[in-house]
């Protein structure tokens, strides 16, 4: 009876041991990329090489952008600008409605409230960040023959020149976060984070937690805490968060930290991005954005803003 006891108790500690080991978080390298999966997620039998590269090559986050340019939908729109001690310079809070007809896209502001200097004397908007904000949200006059393809669309910058190819870039920057960005000054590659020599700058994590009430994977890129001085500057992307629904790998939500200091021009920009189903399409639900830049020549711009979609119509 002892010897039975005796076993029983070295299979229960070897057991514990295997369990434990079996729990850890662990690494693994995928294309010179060290990814280190959680508990979860080495329980799972993830398939860790074929996510890395979904992700390497995903256009639809930005594609879900490219989306509001061919669907109908209500926005709530509050945007506020701040002065160097945090108090509100000037507000915009309105609500419109993008009509889609026959090709052609046109906006109706249903409400709107104003407040401080939003327009200068000719009635064009007075900040930067709210030209890219009314770039992105609202649709000047009666716009015909769009498409949201996402193939070679760097290509388009090519027809764009100075702000409008300004605006464009930066879109790209805030809105397609990991991918190369053509003709920004100093930046070049180092928003490319799936590059070798940019990766090797960055922890990668897998794992699983709910968002948004759901279970989802959820991968986070976060610059190294071990990086030297002149490494540190060559980080544009501090940290970007992707949620996947578990079920579908479609992206959920992404929240990113940017920031850069390039001399003529520096930014602080914080963003958070939820997506929802619109029957095939994946778009936007709710946008957040928090910045803090400046472009030489041009007054610091300190801006917060929401913007909430919904009601989307084809």
């Amino acid at each position: 009876m002892r010897k039975n006891k005796k076993y029983t108790i070295v299979l229960f500690f070897l057991f514990f041991c295997a369990f434990t080991v079996l729990a850890q978080d662990s690494t693994v390298t995928i294309d010179k990329k060290v990814v280190t999966l959680k508990e979860v997620i080495v329980r799972s039998n993830f398939d860790v090489a074929s996510f890395i590269r979904r992700i390497q090559t995903d256009t639809t986050f930005y594609k879900a952008f490219r989306n509001l340019k061919v669907l109908g939908f209500i926005s709530l729109n509050d945007v506020r600008m701040l002065d160097k001690n945090g108090e509100l310079e000037a507000m915009l809070d309105s609500k419109t409605e993008q009509v889609v007809k026959n090709g052609c896209r046109s906006m109706n502001i249903l409400q709107q409230t104003t407040h401080g200097d939003i327009y200068d004397r000719d009635s064009s908007w007075n900040y930067y960040t709210l030209e890219l904000y009314a770039g992105l949200m609202f649709t000047q006059g009666t716009v015909c023959g769009e498409t949201n393809i996402v193939k070679d669309v760097d290509r388009n910058l090519s027809d764009k020149k100075g702000i409008e190819k300004h605006k464009e870039q930066l879109k790209m920057l805030f809105f397609n976060p990991g991918r190369r960005i053509p003709g920004v000054p100093f930046i070049g590659n180092k928003v490319a984070l799936f590059d070798d020599d940019v990766a090797k700058l960055y922890d990668f994590t897998i794992d699983m937690e709910p968002y948004l009430g759901k279970n989802s994977y959820v991968f986070k890129i976060k610059a190294r805490s071990d990086l030297s001085r002149s490494e540190r500057n060559d980080i544009v992307i501090n940290e970007m968060t992707t949620w996947f629904d578990n079920n579908t790998m479609e992206i959920v939500g992404r929240k990113y930290d940017l920031s850069y200091d390039a001399g003529v021009y520096d930014f602080d920009v914080h963003m958070e991005v939820q997506l929802t189903k619109f029957g095939e399409y994946l778009v936007p639900k709710i946008i957040r954005y928090n910045g803090n830049w400046h472009v030489a020549f041009k007054k610091r711009e300190r801006g917060v803003f929401t913007a909430t979609l919904f009601d989307y119509k084809q």
